[in-house]
């Protein structure tokens, strides 16, 4: 048996390296530098889980349609990976967005930065 898939989405030197946790816990990490790589690699594999930090986007390409940088890749999730179960980091200041964001998308969960061992192998666990 295959074990669990888990795409991290790594944007930004900001996101945390978990990838010793996901050894730990018997989950196999697929490390994707862009949302685009991200909706690509969806067409081949389907992961368990979903990491991606969220950006929102203030007056820039987003400020219209979308809310931030997750949009798109929230939408393929749902035609490519509806059971993915999405966790979602994010910086304190830009929590608000996030909750505007889950009531569009299903989120399995948010956390804030920094983000804890403890806290994200709670939710892998879970």
């Amino acid at each position: 048996m295959a074990p669990p898939l888990l795409f991290s989405i790594v944007e930004s030197p900001g996101h945390p390296n978990f990838s010793a946790l996901y050894r730990q816990l018997g989950i196999e990490e697929r490390r994707l530098p862009s949302q685009r790589k991200a909706i690509q690699a969806l067409k081949a594999a389907v992961p368990q889980w979903v990491v991606a930090e969220y950006f929102h986007g203030f007056g820039n390409n987003y400020a219209g349609a979308n809310l931030g940088n997750l949009d798109v890749l929230l939408a393929s999730l749902q035609k490519y990976a509806p059971a993915a179960r999405t966790i979602v980091l994010v910086d304190k200041s830009q929590r608000i967005y996030v909750d505007q964001l889950a009531k569009l998308f299903p989120l399995h969960a948010v956390l804030e930065q920094p983000v804890a061992v403890a806290a994200m192998a709670d939710l892998l666990r879970a």
